[in-house]
C-alpha cells in the first residue's frame, strides 16, 4: 500500500465523507483529514496513525482494521458502525498537516459541528485535538478530558490527536485518553491493553 508524494498532492482540499451509523453512541471528531486519509477514503488512514491501534488497545475495537489504498472493507467498516463509533472532522479540507488550516476556517467547524451534533444524537463527541478545540471554540485555557459544556446535547469530551507528530503521546496513553468517552458513552470497553499492539509510532496522517 502506498502513493507517491504527486498522487497524495492530487487529494488536497478534498473531502472524506463521515463515517457514522444511524444511532451513533460516540463520535470521534478529528481536525481535518491528511492527504493519504482523502487519497483512501479512510479517516485516520495513514499507516503511521495511531487511532485503530488505540481503539484496540483500549478495547473498543476487538481488531485492527484492513486499510487499503482503495479503502476499508465492508466487514471492518461494519465493526466500527455496529459497535456505535461515528467519525467525522472539524474541517472537511484535506491537508498535508493541520496546521495549514486557517484559525477562520476552525471556527466555522465548531459552528457546523454544533448543528450536525444535533442531528446525530450521540451520548458523547470526542474532539481530537487539544489545539484544534480550543481555537475552534474558543476555549484557549481548555484541558483534555471532559468538558463543562455540552455539544448539540452530546456530552462533550476533547482527547489527544493520534497522529504520529503528536510526540507527547503513545499507543497505551492514546488508549486510556480514548476509553474514558467510550465508557461515558456506554461502550462495552474490554481490556485488550496496550499490550495488544505494537507501542511505536510512525507519522503523518
Amino acid at each position: 500500500m502506498g502513493f507517491t508524494r504527486e498522487q497524495l498532492q492530487a487529494f488536497r482540499d478534498t473531502s472524506v465523507p463521515d463515517l457514522m451509523p444511524p444511532h451513533p453512541r460516540l463520535v470521534f471528531v478529528g481536525i481535518n483529514p491528511g492527504l493519504w486519509t482523502a487519497a483512501t477514503g479512510v479517516h485516520f488512514g495513514h499507516p503511521g496513525n495511531r487511532f485503530y491501534p488505540a481503539l484496540l488497545a483500549a478495547g473498543i475495537l476487538p481488531r485492527l482494521p484492513r486499510i487499503a489504498d482503495d479503502g476499508m472493507p465492508p466487514r471492518d467498516r461494519d465493526m466500527l458502525l455496529n459497535a456505535g463509533i461515528g467519525i467525522s472532522n472539524l474541517v472537511p479540507r484535506a491537508t498535508a498537516r493541520a496546521d495549514e488550516l486557517s484559525r477562520e476556517e476552525l471556527r466555522a467547524g465548531a459552528r457546523r459541528l454544533e448543528t450536525d451534533a444535533a442531528g446525530w444524537g450521540a451520548a458523547v463527541i470526542a474532539i481530537v485535538g487539544i489545539t484544534a478545540y480550543r481555537q475552534g471554540f474558543g476555549r484557549p485555557r481548555a484541558t483534555a478530558g471532559r468538558q463543562s459544556e455540552t455539544l448539540g446535547g452530546s456530552q462533550l469530551w476533547v482527547v489527544p490527536n493520534p497522529s504520529g507528530l503528536n510526540a507527547h503521546d503513545t499507543v497505551a496513553s492514546l488508549a486510556a485518553a480514548y476509553a474514558e468517552p467510550a465508557r461515558a458513552a456506554g461502550l462495552d470497553v474490554g481490556g485488550a491493553g496496550a499490550g495488544a499492539v505494537a507501542a511505536g509510532a510512525g507519522g503523518g496522517r
